[in-house]
């Protein structure tokens, strides 16, 4: 396997082929001034404006929530994916997701804004032409008019291509007649203007622009939804809805591009989001921890509040390094397609659609992280943490949305292996040679070389096996079971679990690696902690899953030799991750903050 020392970004899921060294990625302790300049003005736009106002946003008061993203168009915080010539004021990739993480923080008006910005948005800008960009664009950046995105119906959610939602051109050939029903649809209480997905012919499904105010688009009552309860959700109705040929988005029958590649985006944003969140909760948990008094101390001096703490503190750090370094290679890719002579529109999703596999990949565990965490903040709070009067009822009623967005866990675990697999069928990436290197090496029966010498440069070897394991157990899973793979879901999630822990484990490794080479070891203690800890338990986790997998299908002879392959690749010497909990822990308490922000 491959080591890359040399300035390279992978392309996607190359991480598994190939190691690179940690001068080749991005932690958002290198943001650049003005980045830092933008997030600073959005840091006071959400403590002046939109703080003080959480409880009326809660409560659904759309007029205000109306009022506050007016507020943001004002200072171009609507238009930061958008060029200048449409009243924007564009950031790159990693800004925007520097941005929704921050945001992250206002609950549902983030999403309101995501909606609006993202979805509702950027479909027009990188799918519409030229005149449908100037019409819809400026008012949208500006605030003076607002998005939202019509994809889910009762009978198509995760089958999106079912939509029965139908568009019928009219004798004149002008417009086309619309009609059906769209649900779950945020925003829709205040949009005016809807990317709506229908089939024209009752087969070519195809985006188009809808405008509110056309006769015939009418809504059903606000939805009463678990959490995230200050964010507008409602059906739209389409009955016979006359729709100008020009509003038709992108080519008729590609609408699955739009669809599929917003979703990729969002995909990797909902992971940014989803940070924010986090930390936001291990705030005020180790507020509480301080605060709470029994049996004659603080309850963050027992290990049991300790392990909770230094495990929340340890997985939202890890999901972080992975989403950075994702985010900049969507970056790097997206600026390389621009220098070819693409456009805007053709560099980012171009980017997007190349790291498609560690979208997917974040979505889940980012999604999965903040789960854990709002689970473990509210059993700190203990009885009061099921009061609506402490914060974290409400946050554990928000994050459970997450896991269902943007496309189910599942959905998404089986997908990342399926366009791994896919990419390597059209020989876009070479699983095949390695793959045969390590049957050749389980053969052999040779001895592990000793472990370099460096910091954490064990545990970047650690990781190289972990790698191997992976692909050792795919290559032979899929040559067994071919075609019939993909109706085997329980071992693709357990093949995408191994992928997942291997991605993050490694990105955090990377991440104390260099956070070490900038500003030394000793001040970065915790975050190698974070890095070593972390391995040590997705080692375990990677072991679990992949014989899982292994035992779904094999037997005999194959079912030994795999097995073999997964005590041999999965082999790790355990580390006291008690004391180095507990030593993130201490740090989070004496700071009486999540203290690992920059």
């Amino acid at each position: 396997m491959a080591t890359t020392t040399s300035k390279k970004v992978l392309g996607g899921g190359e991480f598994l082929l190939e190691q690179i060294s940690y001068e080749n990625i991005f932690t958002k302790e290198e943001r650049t001034e003005e980045q830092n300049m933008v997030l600073n003005m959005l840091q006071d736009f959400i403590d002046k404006e939109v703080a003080p106002n959480t409880a009326k946003i809660e409560k659904l008061d759309i007029e205000l929530t109306k009022e506050l993203l007016k507020k943001a168009g004002d200072l171009g915080l609507l238009g930061t994916s958008f060029p200048e010539e449409y009243g924007g004021f564009m950031q790159d990739f990693s800004t925007n997701m520097a941005i929704t993480e921050y945001l992250a923080h206002t609950r549902s008006f983030s999403l309101s804004v995501g909606a609006h910005t993202g979805i509702g948005m950027l479909p027009i800008l990188y799918f519409g032409n030229e005149e449908q960009k100037s019409k819809y664009l400026p008012s949208l950046v500006a605030g003076d008019k607002f998005a939202a995105y019509c994809l889910t119906e009762p009978d198509s959610g995760s089958d999106a291509l079912a939509a029965k939602t139908k568009a019928v051109l009219n004798e004149a050939g002008t417009h086309y007649i619309l009609n059906g029903q769209k649900m779950w649809i945020t925003n829709a209480g205040f949009a005016d203007v809807f990317v709506v997905f229908a089939k024209i012919d009752g087969e070519k499904f195809t985006g188009f622009i809808v405008e509110k105010a056309w006769e015939g688009v009418s809504l059903g009552a606000e939805e009463m939804k678990l959490g995230i309860k200050g964010s507008s959700t409602r059906q739209v109705f389409f009955e016979n809805v006359e729709v100008p040929v020009e509003n038709v988005l992108g080519q008729i029958g590609k609408g699955h591009k739009i669809a599929f590649n917003i979703l990729n985006i969002g995909r990797i944003k909902l992971a940014a989001g989803v940070l924010g969140a986090s930390k936001s909760v291990v705030k005020h948990a180790v507020g509480y921890a301080n605060e709470r008094k029994q049996f004659g101390q603080s309850i963050g001096n027992f290990g049991a509040i300790k392990h909770k703490l230094g495990e929340q503190a340890t997985r939202i750090w890890v999901t972080e390094a992975a989403v950075h370094r994702a985010s900049k290679a969507i970056d790097h890719v997206e600026h390389q397609l621009q220098a070819e002579g693409k456009t805007l529109a053709e560099s980012l999703l171009g980017a997007a659609e190349e790291y498609a596999i560690e979208c997917a990949i974040l979505k889940v565990r980012g999604s999965e992280c903040l789960d854990y965490v709002v689970d473990e903040g509210l059993q700190i709070y203990g009885g009061m943490g099921y009061s609506e009067e402490a914060p974290m009822a409400s946050a554990y009623r928000d994050s459970r949305i997450n896991r269902i967005f943007e496309g189910t866990n599942e959905i998404n675990r089986m997908l990342s292996v399926d366009m791994l697999l896919k990419k390597a069928m059209k020989g876009q990436i070479d699983m095949m040679t390695p793959a045969m290197a390590i049957q050749k090496e389980l053969m052999s029966f040779s001895l592990q070389k000793a472990a370099p010498e460096g910091l954490l440069a064990a545990e970047l070897l650690q990781v190289q096996n972990l790698k191997k394991c992976f692909l050792a157990v795919s290559g032979m899973t899929a040559q067994e079971l071919m075609m019939g793979l993909k109706d085997e879901q329980e071992i693709l999630m357990n093949m995408a679990d191994v992928m997942a822990e291997i991605y993050l484990a490694e990105s955090a490794i990377l991440r104390a690696q260099k956070l070490a080479s900038l500003r030394g070891e000793e001040a970065v203690a915790d975050q190698i902690a974070m890095s070593r800890i972390y391995l040590n338990d997705a080692t375990e986790r990677i072991a679990f899953s992949a014989r899982q997998a292994v035992a779904s299908w094999a037997d005999g002879d194959k079912k030994k030799t795999l097995m073999l392959a997964i005590k041999r690749y999965c082999k790790q010497e355990f580390i006291n991750t008690k004391a180095l909990r507990r030593q993130i822990a201490d740090s989070l308490l004496a700071a009486n903050d999540y203290c690992y922000q920059d």
